[in-house]
């Protein structure tokens, strides 16, 4: 089978979508909100801007990407995802490196997870890098990898070491599911994506998490599109956590106090 990014052109994206979010227990909780996304191919772009009068990298508008946000904050980012994959032992992630996140909306970013999509150069999904933040400022990096190449749908597993949610005891485990399809607009070959997160903890399922979206070419009209039809997304995410802890409290579930976080800042 052709791999999906020999058929994707290696062009950055802007998704629109859906979260979703549901609690099994002791309440129930769902909700779910519709949202956009970049992805970006960081191999591909280099230290290039997206033409698009509305989107700027480093710089103000009404979105934007700052390398800063990502990575260490300093090393460009793929020197950055490059070293941290050598030292984790993978040395063959040599292709494009897809990262996806949520842009600045008026110089204002919170993102709760970032994906870092890092293939080989036959195309084949090498590994996945989650890089997780919670509303303390903390923030720390699960790598996902199973020593060659990763299936499409495939599930991929980490133990829970970081605190992210009041409602959640830091044990237990996640488990990861990334899809990717092709669709063909105009004769331009984009794509959808789907990641599934859902978390178990010592008494089995407890979350169900997702995040969807279908690509479509960055431009002043997707922008527009997106800046006006989800007015200060990023600011109404920091705003649903917030809602949904509120939601919980009220309906008595267990409080979970902060733990330092993890030493190691990496896990597997």
């Amino acid at each position: 089978m052709q791999p999906l990014d020999s058929v994707i052109e290696a062009a950055p994206q802007l998704c629109f979508g859906q979260v979703r979010h549901k609690r099994l227990r002791p309440a129930r909780n769902a909700f779910e909100y519709p949202a956009y996304y970049v992805r970006l191919p960081l191999r591909a772009m280099g230290r290039g801007g997206f033409d698009c009068a509305l989107f700027s990298r480093n710089r103000f508008n009404l979105l934007a990407f700052h390398d800063r946000d990502h990575g260490d904050g300093e090393r460009p980012l793929c020197d950055w995802i490059d070293a941290l994959l050598r030292a984790e032992g993978v040395t063959d992630a040599d292709g494009e490196i897809w990262l996806q996140a949520m842009p600045r909306v008026l110089g204002f970013v919170f993102n709760p997870v970032s994906f870092w999509f890092c293939h080989r150069r036959d195309g084949a999904l090498r590994a996945v890098l989650c890089d997780v933040r919670n509303t303390f400022g903390e923030r720390h990096f699960y790598l996902l990898e199973q020593g060659g190449a990763i299936g499409n749908g495939a599930e991929l597993g980490a133990r829970k070491v970081f605190h992210v949610s009041p409602f959640c005891d830091v044990t237990g485990s996640y488990r990861f599911r990334f899809m990717r399809a092709m669709r063909r607009v105009d004769g331009r070959a984009l794509e959808s994506t789907l990641a599934c997160i859902d978390y178990d903890d010592g008494a089995g399922p407890l979350l169900e998490t997702s995040v969807s979206g279908a690509g479509a070419p960055i431009s002043s009209g997707a922008v527009a599109r997106a800046f006006f039809s989800f007015p200060l997304m990023t600011f109404g995410v920091v705003a649903r956590i917030h809602l949904q802890a509120l939601r919980l409290w009220i309906r008595r579930v267990p409080f979970f106090s902060k733990p330092a976080p993890p030493q190691q800042k990496v896990t597997r």
